[in-house]
């Protein structure tokens, strides 16, 4: 697709919007397809999973997307290749390209994404990058909230206006983006100190979708055809829980929030939920919340995902 943005001929995805509008749609329907028609396109090829954060729904969801897609998956600890304590991102993307067809990282610091990807493009190795989580984003997520959306809503999901109430995190930045991309309208409401930065609105609405900022959640849940949310307070920022706390006071989905939405909404989180924080025990668990199935579509978002990197490039990596 012309819209998608490709380093030569490797497709790289550090955050949703280098799919492109086009490969954004492309990845979707990978991912409802049918899996038997896609058990090939790994055949026989390695796929690394390095994680120096640790995940439940990332690493499974990533393994058994590999294995559908006839590759092999190799689920590596940070501690094994200990990224800039050991040896340089470079040097471990690197030496990884030598084995994988595809280099997937979970990582702290979203800027050893853009260090492997720019070692393995210099080296002209044409391996591409998969980005499981960082600091800044996280596409694989973004994926599957669209997916699921989708699935609930169908043709129509581009006039239900998704609302994220919480943090302006990196979730929220590959949700806003993937959302705008696909003409789904979108409205964040966020306590001041926690909103999404100028640059990330003028991203976001660069790709032409709607998106509303406020910091009023009954505003932003208003009429919405999707309430989300996240934890207020994600892994490496304990020492901030009490400030959290109360800076996202009265900011909860609860049922009073979800009757301000639109009769048939639905509710969204990434998970780890922490219940009675930023959404009620009886809204996570209710008959509005599609949690479980969006948990289950990271798989099939991963499927989609890795088979339209690995279309991008060789049938496998011959290393530097």
């Amino acid at each position: 697709m012309t819209d998608v943005r490709t380093h030569g001929a490797t497709r790289h995805v550090l955050e949703v919007d280098d799919l492109g509008p086009g490969g954004l749609a492309e990845v979707l329907d990978l991912a409802a397809a049918d899996p038997a028609g896609l058990s090939a396109s790994l055949a026989g090829a390695g796929v690394a999973l390095v994680f120096e954060k640790p995940s439940a729904r990332t690493r499974n969801s990533s393994e058994l997307a590999v294995v559908a897609l006839g590759g092999h998956p190799v689920y590596i600890q940070g501690v094994e290749v200990g990224i800039d304590t050991r040896e340089p991102a470079e040097d471990v993307a690197r030496t990884l390209a030598c084995f994988h067809r595809v280099v997937c990282a979970r990582v702290m610091d979203h800027r050893t994404l853009e260090r492997m990807r720019d070692a393995l493009d210099a080296g002209g190795v044409p391996v591409p990058v998969v980005n499981l989580l960082s600091d800044r984003a996280h596409p694989c997520q973004a994926l599957a909230d669209l997916l699921t959306l989708r699935q609930r809503f169908g043709p129509a999901v581009t006039d239900r206006p998704v609302a994220y109430i919480g943090d302006a995190n990196n979730v929220w930045r590959s949700l806003a983006l993937a959302a705008s991309m696909a003409g789904i309208p979108t409205t964040v409401a966020s306590p001041a100190g926690y909103g999404p930065s100028p640059e990330d609105v003028a991203l976001v609405r660069s790709f032409g979708g709607d998106l509303l900022v406020t910091d009023d959640p009954a505003a932003a849940a208003a009429g919405a055809a999707a309430l989300y949310t996240d934890v207020w307070t994600s892994m490496g920022q304990e020492e901030e829980r009490a400030a959290r706390l109360a800076a996202f006071d009265g900011y909860q989905i609860d049922a009073a929030l979800v009757d301000r939405a639109a009769a048939d909404a639905v509710v969204l989180h990434c998970l780890p939920a922490h219940r009675g924080e930023e959404i009620s025990a009886e809204v996570v668990d209710g008959p509005r919340s599609l949690v479980w199935p969006q948990a289950a579509n990271r798989m099939h978002a991963m499927r989609g995902l890795l088979a339209w990197v690995s279309a991008g490039g060789p049938a496998g990596g011959d290393g530097p």
